[in-house]
C-alpha cells in the first residue's frame, strides 16, 4: 500500500486518529487499516465532488457566454472589448490584466484543442462559447468580477442568486476543482473565503459562537451548500446520495474513531442529510 499510494500522503490522514491531548500520540489500537479507510474515502469523495464540479464549471461556462456574446457579439474583438466590462476607475487595471490572460490562453491552449484550432484557422475568430473549452475555471471565476452589474446580476439570477454570493462561490469552486485535479486531501480542507450567512444554516440550526455559525461557512459542509444552490436539484440528490454511501462505508471500517469525528473535521452537522429534502 505505501509503494502505491506514497507514505507521505497517506500520513496527511493520522491527525483524525491522534489524541486529542499534548502527547499527539495516536489513540490505543489504532490501525493501519482504519487510517487507509479514511484515505480510501477521501478519494472516493473527491472524485464524487471533482465530477460534480466539473458540472457547475461546464454549466456556468456555459450561462457566461450566452449572456456575453448575446450582450456583445460573437468575434474576440467584439465580446473582449474593455468597455463591455466594469468601467469604475480601481477595475480598469484589472480588466486589462483579465482580457490579457484570456487571450494568452487562447494562444497558448486554443491550438490543442480541435474546435478552437478549427476557428482560429479557418475563421480567423474564436467565439466565446467555444473559447471556454480552453480557458480555465480559475479565469472564468475572476472575469465574473470584472462584469458590468447588469451582466453579473443576469448570470447569478438563473442560479437563484445575487452577484455578491456568486462572486464569493467561483472562486471556492475553483479553489476546490484545482484541489481535486491534484488529488490532495480534500476531507477537511478550509477555504481562505468565508461563504455568507443563507437561509440553509438557520433551516439546520447549526450551532453559532459569537454569534458565527460553527460550520458551513470556509469547510467542505460550505463547498455542499454552494453547490445546493449550483447543481439541479436531480444532480445534488444524487451527488448526496453517493456521499451518504460513502461514509456508511467508512462508518462500519472505523474502531477506534466514530464517524461524528470525522463529520466534525468535514464542518457537516448531524443533520446534514436534510439538506437533500429542502427547497
Amino acid at each position: 500500500m505505501l509503494l502505491r499510494e506514497n507514505y507521505f500522503f497517506l500520513m496527511g490522514y493520522r491527525h483524525s486518529f491522534l489524541k486529542q491531548d499534548v502527547s499527539r500520540k495516536f489513540i490505543t489500537g489504532t490501525s493501519f487499516n482504519e487510517l487507509y479507510a479514511l484515505f480510501l474515502f477521501d478519494r472516493a469523495f473527491r472524485n464524487i465532488i471533482f465530477k460534480n464540479l466539473l458540472i457547475v464549471e461546464n454549466n456556468y461556462k456555459s450561462i457566461f457566454s450566452y449572456v456575453l456574446s448575446s450582450n456583445y457579439g460573437y468575434k474576440e474583438k467584439d465580446y473582449l472589448n474593455p468597455s463591455n466590462f466594469d468601467q469604475a476607475e480601481d477595475k480598469k487595471g484589472q480588466v486589462s490584466d483579465l482580457i490579457r490572460k484570456l487571450k494568452r490562453q487562447y494562444r497558448v491552449n486554443g491550438k490543442q484543442h480541435g474546435a478552437t484550432s478549427h476557428y482560429m484557422v479557418n475563421y480567423g475568430y474564436i467565439p466565446l462559447w467555444i473559447g471556454i473549452k480552453v480557458i480555465s475555471f480559475g479565469l472564468m471565476s475572476e472575469l465574473f468580477s470584472i462584469l458590468k452589474d447588469e451582466d453579473a446580476d443576469r448570470i447569478a439570477k438563473i442560479y437563484g442568486l445575487d452577484a455578491k454570493s456568486l462572486e464569493i462561490f467561483l472562486p471556492i469552486l475553483a479553489n476546490y476543482r484545482n484541489l481535486c485535479a491534484h488529488e490532495d486531501i480534500l476531507f477537511d480542507h478550509f477555504t481562505q473565503r468565508v461563504i455568507p450567512d443563507n437561509k440553509y444554516h438557520h433551516i439546520l440550526n447549526i450551532d453559532k459562537v459569537d454569534d458565527e455559525y460553527v460550520c458551513g461557512k470556509n469547510d467542505i459542509f460550505a463547498l455542499i451548500l454552494i453547490l445546493k444552490h449550483m447543481l439541479t436539484p436531480a444532480d445534488f440528490k444524487m451527488m448526496m446520495n453517493e456521499i451518504n454511501y460513502e461514509f456508511d462505508r467508512l462508518k462500519g471500517r472505523l474502531v477506534h474513531i466514530g464517524i461524528e469525528r470525522i463529520y466534525e473535521k468535514m464542518g457537516f452537522p448531524m443533520n446534514y442529510k436534510d439538506i437533500m429534502y429542502l427547497e
